[in-house]
């Protein structure tokens, strides 16, 4: 980016792309989901699998499901909303949080946004997450060359990862939950 103006710009452009996608889920709208994400999709997601909502609801995995509990069961799942109560953007990624207080869940999404669409997708469910930002400095950069070189735990510890955002409704869950950090 030349400036911070444009990217703000960029970052602006790339929430409204998430928020997007979530109005479109909410309405079932399949048209737009299609057109927001890529075709290969890169998924990562950290969590118990019965919690695999989102990837349930953009697959359709158990509709074919003859099994009345499992039906009743989708139709629990299906009717989780992802209504996020914060956004946040840092160039290219996108972080979402939300919960469900009822069910004693909390999620965040971390979408990486590449011209319009979104490419990439890691979801945690009741997990406290805290992104980082990794340092870019030609010092940094400098100091891990050095530290691979030599093998130097003192010059490693110095490399400069500032927090940049950290989950703010994990405590609602009502439980403790494990904490992870994502490096940008």
């Amino acid at each position: 980016m030349a400036n911070s103006n444009e990217l703000a710009e960029l970052e602006r452009k790339n929430r409204e792309v998430v928020l997007s996608l979530y109005e479109a889920l909410s309405c079932r709208d399949v048209d737009t989901v299609t057109k927001i994400l890529a075709h290969d999709l890169e998924w990562w997601f950290h969590g118990p699998p019965s919690h695999q909502f989102m990837m349930r609801l953009l697959t359709g995995a158990d509709n074919d499901n003859k099994d009345q509990k499992i039906q009743i069961l989708h139709h629990q799942e299906s009717s989780f909303s992802f209504a996020p109560k914060s956004i946040a953007s840092f160039g290219s990624i996108v972080i979402a949080e939300g919960c469900d207080s009822e069910r004693g869940i909390y999620w965040v999404h971390a979408w990486t946004v590449t011209d319009g669409i979104i490419t990439q997708v890691r979801e945690y469910f009741n997990t406290s997450l805290t992104v980082t930002r990794l340092s870019n400095s030609s010092s940094s950069a400098a100091k891990i060359g050095r530290s691979k070189s030599k093998a130097s735990t003192a010059e490693i510890a110095s490399v400069h990862c500032p927090s940049v955002w950290e989950s703010s409704l994990s405590n609602l869950v009502g439980k403790s939950v494990p904490g992870l950090v994502l490096a940008i």
